[in-house]
């Protein structure tokens, strides 16, 4: 999610259907994010051997205990990447995962299609074990909430160290069909941050305009079928994608 051109909350809400329980209030005292717990099913995302991350993912419940979901323009091609689920600070090695292979939706990786914005991938530990075990459970994938589902959206702001953020909302639908969520304060760093209802991870941070322009407007891209047949081939194991190296969020 980047920080970049704003407009007023009260255009945004125009957009939005609002004959759901979206949270829009002009006068700013909607929902907000603010410091949470460290969840462990959720993390920042690294550039390999860097000390600033740049996204959030989640541990995915999967056969292999080894998944992870973000957004797809999280892991552009060209460089590697690292997960630190439940970061709070700092991360020892231990606590590192390498991103071995990412699966990118075919509609990703032909033209970057906002709504195919979410990837898959597998990761692994020089000291062995999966993820899933260390961080206790992965979450559920689901399917995009009905407007008006309360949602929980955990995420770590673009930086070194720091610890997560959290906000509660009910989720809305634009006219184009993406979740979107009014939630002040997830700034940039929280791409690929999970929405999360029960057990289930039925959105993440991206889409259009790489999840939001603005602080207190939030999109995915839509959780179904797709993202469905990503996680299977996931979990089958085969080869990765190769991601696209280049990305305009528009902002």
């Amino acid at each position: 999610m980047i920080e970049a051109m704003r407009f007023p909350t009260v255009w945004l809400c125009s957009l939005v259907s609002l004959t759901t329980l979206l949270a829009c209030d002009p006068a700013g005292e909607g929902p907000a994010a603010a410091p949470a717990p460290v969840d462990p099913r959720v993390g920042a995302i690294f550039p390999e051997g860097g000390k600033v991350h740049f996204c959030t993912g989640s541990v995915l419940h999967s056969s292999s205990g080894n998944l992870i979901l973000t957004a797809a323009h999280c892991l552009l091609g060209g460089f590697r990447a690292t997960f630190a689920p439940g970061f709070s600070g700092n991360a020892e090695p231990a606590d590192l995962w390498q991103v071995d292979d990412v699966y990118l939706d075919s509609r990703w990786v032909a033209k970057k299609d906002l709504r195919a914005d979410y990837a898959i991938a597998r990761v692994s530990n020089q000291h062995g074990g999966s993820l899933e075990a260390r961080a206790g459970s992965g979450l559920v994938l689901g399917t995009t909430p009905a407007p008006g589902t309360r949602v929980t959206v955990t995420g770590y702001p673009a930086g070194a160290g720091g610890s997560p953020i959290s906000c509660q909302a009910p989720t809305a639908m634009t006219p184009g069909g993406f979740p979107a969520l009014a939630c002040d304060g997830l700034v940039g760093g929280t791409s690929g941050a999970p929405w999360v209802s029960g057990t289930a991870v039925t959105a993440v941070i991206g889409g259009p305009e790489g999840g939001g322009c603005q602080a207190d407007m939030s999109y995915s891209a839509p959780f179904d079928e797709h993202i469905a047949q990503l996680l299977a081939r996931a979990e089958a194991g085969g080869p990765g994608d190769k991601a696209p190296t280049d990305y305009d969020d528009g902002c």
